[in-house]
């Protein structure tokens, strides 16, 4: 491996999680003008710290290169919305939020979840590395920087002289490869007796329900508890609370104060979360290397599927431009000849083509009009939201296909 060992605790890498063969970068939608141009493609294997059981991938990309212009923008999720005001809703209430607080959000997006503090009269500071996307949020009112976080960010804005009583972090920390510089910016920045939350995939449900497209090189690290809880201890960070969410297949919202702030005690849930990882295996190598026959299996249930369907004459489109999108048809092989085309809802990604695969992305009305046997719901963890969106599809006897964890064929 290029780095050294794992990137939390430096021991060397020697255990594959799981290998999906080679793949571009995810979320590099390809222009009409470089169709015809080579892409480059990395390795997409993930390694498990015999130590402290981080799940990892090899950084092939900078941040700085991934990141500066994301195509990926929260606010074309009526899920993730409505999940922001919820948590908005609570956090509020919970914490005693208020005019006099401060609230900073690591990893802000387009302010689909801080513009909820901003309506409430909450002053808020975004932070956010990709500068298309803060602007975006600086639209809605959301003050937004345009950094990556760490503990330098975090000593600059210290020095600034406010220290948030609520540091949010959703979807973040798997982006992250140096996870100790991560953490320790949010020592640093944290107030005394404030709160950090953090959202991120769970990796029990990952292995649970063979999650592996969600396997990508923009994701450096898949965390259980178990791992997270080591982290944030290094740096001087306790976890009290923990709840199990329903985003992206099942994710942790977990929450951190300083170790000396004896003001917020550990949950029984966190206690009880701990106990079942340890019982499913999350602390023994072994469980974690036997993930990769179910991914394979999968592999194969697809492609029988694509066939069977192909031989018949049908049509099949896909739903979700998504970076899974990338992972699972690249790692199988799916193109145009399996799949016509993709549509989603997001503006910037309809007119590009999927990297890899080549497989070019429309706007949903699209369908409509060409009236597809099978509409294959690569964004599963939307499969809901998805089906109610485009319930027509039925009228002309098209059936939905889910294909993690398993496939199912929906009428």
């Amino acid at each position: 491996m290029d780095h050294a060992g794992c990137r939390f605790c430096g021991t060397a890498l020697q255990h594959v999680f799981v290998d999906l063969g080679m793949s571009p970068m995810a979320n590099s939608y390809l222009k009409p003008h470089q169709l015809n141009r080579m892409e480059p493609f990395y390795p997409l294997r993930a390694f498990v710290c015999e130590q402290c059981f981080l799940v990892q991938l090899e950084e092939f990309e900078s941040p700085d290169h991934i990141f500066s212009d994301y195509a990926y923008f929260s606010s074309f999720s009526d899920l993730f919305l409505q999940h922001a005001k919820e948590y908005v809703d609570m956090a509020m209430d919970r914490f005693k939020l208020g005019s006099d607080s401060y609230v900073v959000e690591i990893a802000s997006n387009d302010g689909y979840l801080l513009q909820n503090f901003v309506k409430r009269g909450v002053p808020v500071l975004g932070i956010e590395p990709a500068k298309n996307v803060a602007e975006v949020a600086v639209k809605k009112g959301v003050p937004s920087l345009v950094k990556f976080f760490g503990v330098e960010t975090a000593r600059e804005l210290v020095a600034q002289g406010r220290r948030p009583n609520l540091l949010i972090g959703n979807n973040v920390l798997a982006h992250v490869p140096d996870i100790n510089d991560f953490v320790g910016g949010l020592k640093v920045l944290l107030g005394p007796s404030g709160v950090v939350t953090m959202e991120f995939p769970h990796l029990m449900r990952l292995m649970a329900f063979n999650q592996f497209d969600t396997v990508y090189h923009e994701h450096f690290s898949y965390f259980s508890l178990t791992t997270v809880e080591q982290i944030f201890s290094k740096h001087a960070l306790t976890l009290f609370d923990v709840e199990e969410i329903s985003t992206h297949g099942g994710s942790l919202r977990i929450y951190a104060r300083h170790d000396g702030d004896g003001s917020k005690p550990v949950t029984e849930r966190l206690t009880a979360l701990r106990a079942k990882e340890a019982s499913a295996g999350f602390a023994t190598l072994g469980h974690y290397l036997s993930f990769s026959e179910g991914v394979n299996e999968t592999k194969r249930a697809l492609l029988e599927f694509l066939i069977k369907a192909k031989r018949e004459g049908k049509k099949v489109v896909a739903y979700g431009a998504a970076a899974k999108a990338s992972t699972l048809l690249n790692f199988c092989g799916v193109r145009t000849d399996f799949v016509d085309y993709l549509v989603d809802r997001s503006p910037y990604k309809q007119g590009h083509w999927l990297p890899g695969v080549h497989i070019p992305i429309y706007d949903p009305e699209r369908i409509k009009t060409d009236k597809p046997d099978y509409v294959m719901i690569l964004a599963w963890n939307l499969k809901d939201e998805v089906m109610a969106q485009m319930a027509f599809v039925r009228d002309w006897g098209g059936k939905f296909v889910v294909p993690i964890p398993k496939i199912t064929v929906h009428s």
